[in-house]
């Protein structure tokens, strides 16, 4: 890893989590080059879904610390 390199992971951590979050996601997407475009229409069917079911009332959101806690363990 270059000087510059460790220079901008350094600042990077210092950022807010939801601003270290996006910026993550920014990197990772930059990786992906192609786009499948069935894969994304699948995904905004999905996310239409969800957001119908929570729309109607059928489900509901919880916080994001309580969906990590979740995931985590």
């Amino acid at each position: 890893m270059t000087p510059e390199s460790r220079k901008l992971i350094d600042a990077a951590l210092k950022l807010p989590v939801e601003a270290r979050a996006a910026l993550a996601g920014t990197l990772i997407e930059s990786l992906d080059s192609t786009v499948d475009e069935g894969s994304a229409a699948s995904w905004e069917a999905e996310v239409a879904r969800r957001v119908a079911e929570l729309d109607d009332g059928s489900v509901s959101a919880i916080p994001w610390s309580e969906a990590r806690r979740r995931i985590i363990g």
